[in-house]
Parts: structure tokens; C-alpha cells; sequence
């Protein structure tokens, strides 16, 4: 018998409800630092996207930064977001249902995110316990979504062939990477009016539906092999 497979979570949108509270904070301080930048930007354009990219893009629109500003700017947004996701921050609904009926499949965490943060909000959610240590960063091998490597990584740490690996995200970024990396992909489409989930990924609107999508999945591979 074939072991289940390989559960690779996003984290920010996925697991977390953070993407409101990074929009507010970024509008905050890349206007101030000379970026103007509005929340819902981010929902609309840069869901998913490293702050790096996001920068560089207003800095095509509205000129470039200093170094020293940007980096300040950087460090600012970081510090404040790591304050606020100690206090604001809420799990996705549904989700530590999702994680209890998944209990025998192997997880782990695979965000374009800072380990740090990863783990910040995991821990402040109380869902640090389903993932433990297995949390993969694009930062600690600098390859980030939609580059496939980061899934990839993931996969290879968690010893499970890419073929046996599901990728469970809700950015456009990451369902590309998860399609570019072979691996089944579930896109957890919570803004459908939106957004449309790509071809070739299974398109979710609820947290709570993820266990019998990841059951079919199982059973459309028991079948195929």
C-alpha cells in the first residue's frame, strides 16, 4: 500500500487570515515611505507576491527609493506586522477542522514568507502543533512563488516524490508553482467573484471541503496506480 500523500500548505490566505492585516499595514508604510499604496491593492494586484516585488513594481510607477528608505520601509513593515499578528491575527475558518479530519496525511508549511513570520503565525493562531518544525521559506533558498523550486524543496525535506505531493494554496502565485512543480494542486478560492482558479488546479471556496477533495485525490491515485 502506498503511503498517503504529501499535504504542502501556503500559509498567508491559507492557513491565516493575514492578507487583510498586511494590506493595511503596507498602505501605511510605503505611502509614508513615498510609495502610494492603497489596501485594496494588494487584494486586487499582489496577493501572494513578495514585498521585494511589490516594491519594485511602485518603483517603476512612482520612482525609485533610496536604499536607506527602502530598507527602513522594509523593516518597519516587518516589525509592525509581527506586533499585530500577535494580537489580530485569526486562523482561516474552517481550517483546524480541515486539519483534524487530515490528521493521517503528512503536512507541512511552504510560504514566500520569512520563516519567522511563518512561525509567528502559526504560533498565534495555535496552529503551530498540526505543522511543528517542518515550515519551508522562500528566503532560506531564495526561490520564490510562482518559481516551482520552493514546492519542490518542501517535497525533497519531506522525502516524498513531487507526484505524491498536493499543494493547497490560495494565491495565483502559488497554484502556478504548484502546477509548474507536477504536483496536484488545490487553489482555495475564497474570492471566486474575483478570481479564477488556472487550469489544471481544483478550485475550493471553503476550508472545510479541503479533506474530501484530498480524499478523492487519494483514491483517483489508488486507481491510477
Amino acid at each position: 500500500m502506498s503511503h498517503p500523500l504529501c499535504l504542502l500548505f501556503d500559509c498567508d490566505g491559507t492557513l491565516v487570515d493575514s492578507e487583510p492585516l498586511l494590506a493595511d499595514v503596507m498602505s501605511d508604510v510605503l505611502t509614508r515611505a513615498g510609495l502610494p499604496f492603497a489596501a485594496p491593492q494588494y487584494m486586487e494586484e499582489f496577493r501572494g507576491v513578495r514585498f521585494a516585488n511589490i516594491v519594485a513594481e511602485l518603483e517603476r510607477r512612482f520612482g525609485a527609493l533610496d536604499d536607506t528608505t527602502r530598507e527602513a520601509a522594509e523593516a518597519e513593515m516587518r516589525r509592525t506586522m509581527q506586533a499585530r499578528m500577535s494580537t489580530e491575527l485569526q486562523p482561516i475558518p474552517g481550517v483546524r477542522e480541515a486539519l483534524d479530519r487530515l490528521a493521517e496525511y503528512p503536512r507541512c508549511v511552504a510560504s514566500n514568507g520569512p520563516e519567522h513570520k511563518i512561525r509567528r503565525a502559526l504560533d498565534s493562531t495555535g496552529l503551530r502543533p498540526y505543522f511543528g518544525d517542518r515550515l519551508y521559506s522562500g528566503y532560506t533558498i531564495e526561490r520564490w512563488k510562482p518559481d516551482p523550486d520552493l514546492f519542490l524543496h518542501a517535497a525533497r525535506e519531506m522525502g516524498v516524490a513531487p507526484e505524491r505531493c498536493v499543494v493547497i494554496d490560495d494565491a495565483e502565485v502559488g497554484v502556478a508553482a504548484g502546477l509548474a512543480a507536477g504536483m496536484r494542486t488545490i487553489h482555495i478560492n475564497r474570492f471566486p467573484e474575483r478570481e479564477t482558479t488556472p487550469e489544471g488546479a481544483i478550485a475550493l471556496h471553503d476550508m472545510r471541503d479541503l479533506p474530501s477533495a484530498v480524499a478523492k485525490l487519494e483514491q483517483l491515485e489508488a486507481v491510477l496506480h
